[in-house]
């Protein structure tokens, strides 16, 4: 993609289907002789202009508003025309065809040199185009995504932060700090009779701990932003009959899951993501954990392991009008045993105990007790999931983040990290130390797109929607 970012593109930019008004979006280096005979007359920058779309022999496909944005000065960095028609698959169509068939023939404003071959977009082309010709830098860029693909609306105001440039923002403080803190490096290295003593004047060391503290402080806001924007996959899992498919519909509000008395009855795996303060919590029901003999529950049953081994956490359902039954002790103790072999060690394992409505005496004090039939306890289970997810709500609002964010910090505190230990041991380690903050620092420019390959960005922006 990234070796034709040259061409014109043209796309429809707004969503599959009927709508009121659709818009067919345009970008290329110079589009003023094309808008102008596509269109019959010269437009005013930015300003809107009612009037006919006409095909080739000069009849209506439609009546809309024009609008063209001249280069720099738009989303693209280029010269982007915007025509708003009425919301029809076909007559969006129907534009896109007659911008296409005109675009070969007509002289560009500049010269009269004939207009390159206007060709269809590719999904994120216009995004990648406003990145690469510098109107945003690549965590802005994936934000317009995030805030499309927003599930919840505190994802949808962190990706409006982050498109703001609060990402960006943290990231070119560290960077400006790293920079600094390389320049100290470099002259002491440039200048080797300065030898250490020329970095103690300057308090290198304070400034490397001030600059790892930095970093994992950003590092946290990331792992909540990442939150945000990902969420939690949340396995129930448990005996037959322990309530795990009454659970799902309490926590999601909705009959998802068939509930019967009859053991057995959840044979596959039933999903839904619901929302807590905001986090995407993808919860799913699974079948009943024992032995069996029938065929079909055992591929239910392998599959319910399939999904606790990616678990981001698991709820552990028990049954409390069984719990002191010594066959249902030992099925459950077994399970636990399955759950610790096969879980990683960060994944969290809540132990909750359902049917507190059918029961008069007091339950367990470990873990949560609740009833999926009246409710009571549910609140104290969301909190519980968000803790486990480490969590903590911010009043600044946060910016959203993705792995790839998050991998690359973490790159930057290992990298800091390494340095800090060469800067301890003196003068014989000043090469590696000044290697190491060249590392940290390319790390960080991974996150804006300053040191990005071209297959990232390829992978980055090919996940956006078309006209984007």
């Amino acid at each position: 993609m990234l070796t034709r970012h040259s061409d014109p593109i043209v796309a429809v930019a707004t969503a599959p289907g009927r709508g009121a008004v659709g818009i067919v979006r345009i970008s290329g280096k110079d589009l003023s002789g094309f808008t102008q005979v596509l269109l019959g007359r010269v437009l005013r920058p930015r300003e809107a202009t009612y009037l006919p779309f006409t095909d080739a022999q000069g009849q209506p496909l439609d009546r809309g508003l024009a609008l063209f944005f001249p280069g720099p000065h738009s989303f693209t960095g280029e010269d982007v025309l915007e025509l708003q028609a009425h919301g029809g698959a076909v007559v969006l169509q129907l534009l896109v065809a007659r911008c296409l068939e005109l675009a070969a023939t007509v002289p560009t404003g500049s010269g009269g040199a004939i207009l390159p071959a206007l060709r269809i977009a590719e999904p994120g082309e216009f995004s990648q185009r406003a990145f690469l010709n510098g109107k945003i830098d690549l965590t802005q860029a994936e934000a317009i995504a995030d805030l499309i693909d927003a599930s919840t609306e505190a994802a949808a105001r962190s990706a409006t932060q982050s498109l703001a440039g609060a990402f960006s923002k943290q990231v070119h403080t560290l960077l400006e700090a790293l920079i600094h803190l390389r320049m100290l490096v470099e002259a002491t290295l440039d200048f080797p009779e300065e030898e250490i003593d020329f970095l103690q004047k300057a308090d290198a060391l304070g400034q490397l701990q001030k600059l790892q503290s930095m970093v994992r402080q950003v590092l946290d806001q990331a792992t909540q932003g990442a939150l945000l924007r990902e969420g939690i996959t949340v396995v129930i899992a448990g005996q037959p009959n322990a309530g795990k498919s009454s659970l799902l519909n309490a926590l999601a509000g909705a009959e998802l899951a068939i509930v019967t008395p009859i053991a057995g009855t959840t044979r596959d795996k039933v999903q839904e993501t619901i929302q807590i303060k905001g986090i995407p919590i993808h919860v799913v029901d699974t079948a009943g954990l024992r032995s069996s003999e029938d065929a079909i529950e055992q591929i239910g049953i392998a599959r319910a392991w399939q999904a606790i081994e990616v678990a981001d956490a698991v709820l552990f359902l028990h049954d409390l009008t069984r719990r002191n039954t010594i066959e249902y002790i030992a099925a459950d103790a077994e399970i636990m045993r399955s759950l610790v072999q096969k879980l990683a060690k960060s994944t969290a394992v809540i132990d909750v105990w359902n049917k507190a409505d059918a029961i008069t005496e007091r339950g367990p004090d470990t873990g949560i007790v609740l009833s999926a039939k009246t409710g009571v306890g549910l609140d104290a289970l969301r909190e519980r999931l968000l803790a486990s997810a480490g969590w903590q709500p911010s009043e600044s609002g946060g910016f959203i983040a993705r792995q790839r964010h998050l991998q690359a910090l973490r790159q930057v505190d290992a990298h800091l990290e390494e340095a800090h230990l060469h800067l301890r041991m003196g003068a014989n380690t000043l090469d590696l130390l000044a290697e190491e903050l060249r590392l940290g620092q390319n790390a960080l420019g991974e996150i804006t797109g300053e040191f990005s390959s071209d297959d990232l960005l390829g992978v980055i922006f090919s996940k956006f929607c078309i006209g984007k």
